[in-house]
């Protein structure tokens, strides 16, 4: 299912429900067919949104850098580095860009954010 965000002042983001449920989880919103990001909102939910992607990124740093440690001299896996070849990982800054770009241009015009979806997607 589609979520799409829209702001007052700075266009759409579309994303899928799994992506937005974590997004609006991390801002503390409820995942409901419909809801507002207030312009007196918006500097928080920046700021949380910016301290879960510092977390991740420093829990990502740290499992490599355990990984490397792990690994020694071993074969580190496919060509691209990965174990086992596996696919790359999207992380939290890749999902939650859009939305912090969004909230900022949007935050800047004192605006406000919507979003909309089918139906609620706390859970699919």
């Amino acid at each position: 299912m589609l979520v799409r965000f829209n702001s007052s002042a700075a266009g759409e983001m579309v994303t899928m429900a799994p992506t937005a449920r974590r997004l609006l989880g991390i801002i503390g919103k409820e995942c409901t067919a419909r809801g507002v990001i207030t312009a007196e909102q918006l500097p928080d939910a920046l700021a949380r949104l910016r301290q879960a992607v510092a977390e991740e990124r420093e829990a990502l740093r740290a499992a490599a850098a355990g990984a490397d440690e792990d690994a020694g001299d071993a074969d580190a896996g496919g060509e691209d580095g990965r174990a086992g070849g596996q696919p790359p990982v999207v992380t939290l800054a890749q999902r939650a860009w859009p939305l912090i770009e969004l909230f900022e241009r949007t935050r800047n015009e004192d605006g406000y954010v919507v979003w909309e979806a089918a139906r609620d997607f706390a859970r699919d």
